[in-house]
């Protein structure tokens, strides 16, 4: 039986589906996701983080409107780079979406590479209600400002190694409030769940790591050809603070430092393929502690597509 084929079977008992495709940046999920919207009448969710802001169709990879082929995508270019969109906001979003999706008798289909939020919807995670620490969020500011990001990261690491996993070290507002719910708690975030909610059929796509690495580094330079310094360029020109979420993600952050004179551009597309391939190798940490994934690899997707 096919992969198409089991998930039109699990469609048949499930009563209330929902389809999960997941996997590293570059791994083939876009693609993926289109064939199986196409045969089951799904409606697509984003679930990667970056995706949520406009002027960032580049460096987030989203989507072009004319390659979508008909298929309803969400939560792709919602908001502005200045805005920060919490897990539980994204959360509550996504629930309400995917009660429209059931309402216009489709299917939900969870496509993306953020991990917490795949798990805010499918594990039901409960944020805990913990209020900002004003004086530890400066003390780790001034850290990060000092010894970089990655010190920063380091300390969550040690507190919560899964939260690590899932939050890029250039996250540093999302990386700060995850030590400060540790603190606050004691407990790390994938441990507080509810009851999920729904019947998941997880679909995860797999590839040999050097295989993973050369594609990553084929999109980084398509990127380049597609316009990417120009559109960082841009956000610049908006003067969004520089620790927001939006301007320390992949693709922008690198970049920043050629446009500012500061580094041959080079040096900067060869530091974001660096960086790019550890965020791959975070997400399959973290992909990996999910249980029934239907794990594809390059030689079976090929064959879907």
């Amino acid at each position: 039986m096919n992969l198409t084929s089991k998930i039109k079977s699990f469609l048949k008992s499930a009563k209330k589906p929902l389809i999960v495709i997941l996997g590293p940046t570059a791994s083939g999920k876009t693609a993926l996701s289109l064939k199986i919207a196409h045969a089951i009448n799904g409606e697509i969710i984003s679930t990667d983080s970056r995706q949520i802001y406009k002027g960032m169709e580049i460096s987030t990879d989203i989507v072009k409107q004319e390659d979508q082929k008909g298929i309803p995508h969400h939560f792709l270019g919602i908001t502005t780079p200045d805005k920060v969109l919490t897990m539980s906001e994204y959360a509550k979003l996504a629930l309400d979406e995917i009660k429209k999706i059931y309402k216009r008798k489709h299917i939900p289909m969870l496509v993306g590479g953020t991990g917490l939020y795949i798990s805010a919807i499918t594990q039901a995670y409960k944020v805990p209600k913990v209020p900002p620490n004003l004086k530890l969020r400066n003390r780790l500011e001034k850290e990060a400002k000092l010894k970089g990001s990655e010190f920063v990261h380091k300390k969550l690491a040690k507190l919560d190694p899964k939260a690590a996993a899932a939050i890029h070290p250039n996250n540093l507002r999302y990386v700060i409030r995850a030590i400060e719910i540790n603190m606050a708690t004691g407990k790390n975030k994938p441990d507080l769940k509810n009851k999920p909610e729904f019947n998941t059929y997880f679909i995860g796509i797999e590839w040999p790591r050097e295989k993973l690495y050369g594609r990553i580094n084929l999109r980084v330079d398509n990127q380049l050809k597609r316009g990417l310094v120009e559109e960082v360029k841009a956000l610049l020109k908006k003067k969004y603070e520089k620790n927001l979420p939006a301007m320390t993600s992949l693709g922008v952050k690198e970049i920043i430092p050629y446009i500012k004179g500061k580094s041959p551009l080079e040096e900067c597309i060869e530091t974001l393929k660096m960086n790019t391939r550890r965020y791959a190798k975070r997400q399959m940490t973290w992909f990996k502690r999910y249980d029934n994934v239907e794990w594809i690899s390059p030689e079976k997707l090929e064959k879907l597509l």
